[in-house]
């Protein structure tokens, strides 16, 4: 990243929606491309939740709790509580899994609050002005539509696997094929098997391209905001209403990144709720 833009702001803007990427080839026929930036912090701010998480609950007194300790179970009973409110089974594996999706894809919102040129900087003051130049690194894993599709499919394979859970191998895959439509008559359901299975495919199918879309969307045009903001800040003239802008549309988005991941982890009891369910 380039501390600064030195080819106007489209040309600064298009150098920050790069990502830093490792290719692999094979045999020049097949080639995958590993955006490595988003790894990265993804996979370091699960970590951070893990830890964070586990040594507060391991420090836990029954007395008065620190202020950490208050932070942590505040997070756990509100999640506990939409779940209850949401789903009428065994919480035992939803509540834990609610709370990871709320707080690991809030930590990787809460990533777009971090300054647009602060990887830029780091690079230029370690590595120099040239290094900074062919340099790419983006900070918000969730404005990259890998991460929110890799997200969206896991929960799918959640979700399915809930349904499987409760209705059995064989009840889950009769249900595809003789809901939303029934039939009493054997001929009458044979007609509905092709409209059912496909309705099914299409509506299974839409929850996490509506999940990832959602995410990806939101995070990807709140850090298109932040740049085009930070090209503001360059010269003296327009300097401190950039940071007057700034500091407004920081402000707001604290409430888009929260709402975000509590949209996300809703939805995702929601679908678990509504795969248990018999019809």
């Amino acid at each position: 990243m380039a501390s600064e833009p030195q080819g106007g702001l489209t040309e600064y803007i298009q150098h920050h929606l790069n990502h830093m990427t490792v290719n692999f080839s094979a045999d020049h026929f097949w080639f995958w491309n590993l955006r490595a930036d988003s790894l990265l912090v993804s996979f370091g701010l699960g970590v951070v939740f893990c830890l964070w998480f586990w040594l507060f609950a391991r420090k836990a007194t029954s007395g008065v709790p620190s202020k950490g300790q208050a932070l942590v179970e505040l997070a756990i009973e509100f999640v506990d509580t939409q779940v209850k409110d949401t789903f009428h089974g065994d919480r035992r594996t939803v509540t834990p899994l609610a709370l990871s999706i709320f707080m690991w894809v809030f930590l990787m919102n809460a990533m777009d609050l971090l300054p647009v040129d602060l990887a830029g900087w780091l690079v230029h003051t370690f590595g120099g002005a040239e290094a900074a130049h062919h340099t790419y690194f983006r900070m918000v894993p969730t404005a990259d539509i890998n991460t929110t599709v890799g997200l969206s499919v896991a929960v799918l394979f959640i979700v399915i696997g809930h349904g499987i859970k409760a209705k059995g191998g064989f009840g889950f895959g009769k249900e595809l094929l003789t809901a939303p439509f029934h039939a009493e008559n054997p001929i009458a359901k044979l007609v509905l098997v092709i409209p059912n299975f496909l309705l099914n495919v299409v509506e299974t199918l839409s929850k996490p391209v509506s999940l990832a879309m959602r995410l990806f969307g939101n995070m990807y045009g709140g850090e298109l905001v932040f740049m085009l903001i930070a090209g503001l800040m360059v010269s003296w003239i327009s300097f401190v209403p950039g940071v007057v802008f700034n500091t407004a549309w920081a402000i707001f988005h604290i409430l888009i990144i929260a709402l975000q991941a509590f949209i996300f982890m809703m939805l995702t009891i929601v679908y678990i709720a509504t795969a248990r369910e018999h019809h």
